[in-house]
């Protein structure tokens, strides 16, 4: 399987399992909606590479928040609360800054030569924020990021719901898609703008996460995040 390590001159060599201080590391964002196959991308990536991916995702980061303030990053559409306020007005001040921080750290380890792979579920349905995924942009310009949309037919995800999150409310198979998993799918695809799409309803994680490290080895350089970056506001 090709390597992703394989950047231009600025990047580090592509054999070496220790990272060059001195060449950049490069970033794949994973964004998609919950249970869309993220996180077994991001696994698959980390297995198949030669070289250190370091997996700085949302769900690490919300396994370091503390529990009165989870989900943290992880905060629903406002859509999907159906209420004034949103899902938790509390959180809200809190979104920016925990996303800032998430990014910082993915700055960090690609100044220090580490590759990052990075799942995130980006929505600006909130109540009282916009231009999250725009600054986040803004906080990687200048370095090697590439941003994938990771995409999964509604129904899939329904299933995948069902047989871990919700295995123990014994769902009956033929259950409608419920409303939420289409706003996820619909709010964490906006604006689309994405250096590659996948889609884990017609082929396996594993064949997703090759096609991404070949992409990253020889595909056109990532131009997304800076699309994003100059929309902020």
């Amino acid at each position: 399987m090709p390597d992703a390590a394989n950047q231009p001159d600025s990047a580090a060599p592509p054999g070496s399992a220790v990272p060059d201080a001195a060449a950049p590391g490069t970033a794949v964002v994973l964004n998609g909606a919950p249970r869309s196959g993220k996180s077994s991308i991001a696994s698959a990536i980390q297995q198949m590479s030669q070289v250190p991916w370091m997996n700085l995702g949302a769900d690490r980061f919300i396994e370091i928040t503390p529990a009165r303030l989870r989900p943290g990053i992880g905060l629903r559409p406002a859509a999907i609360a159906d209420r004034p306020g949103g899902d938790r007005p509390d959180l809200e001040p809190l979104i920016p800054i925990m996303y800032d921080a998430l990014y910082a750290s993915i700055g960090a380890h690609l100044r220090l030569g580490l590759n990052v792979v990075a799942d995130v579920a980006h929505h600006d349905d909130y109540v009282t924020l916009n231009g999250i995924l725009y600054d986040c942009a803004r906080r990687l310009e200048g370095l090697n990021v590439y941003f994938i949309g990771v995409r999964c037919a509604d129904e899939v995800v329904w299933r995948r719901r069902r047989e871990t999150w919700l295995r123990d409310e014994n769902i009956p198979a033929d259950a409608p898609v419920p409303e939420l998993v289409r706003i996820w799918d619909r709010e964490v695809h906006r604006p689309g703008i994405y250096d590659l799409e996948v889609d884990t309803s017609k082929s396996s994680a594993d064949a997703w996460a090759g096609k991404i490290l070949e992409h990253v080895e020889s595909g056109p350089e990532p131009v997304a995040f800076r699309r994003l970056a100059a929309m902020a506001g």
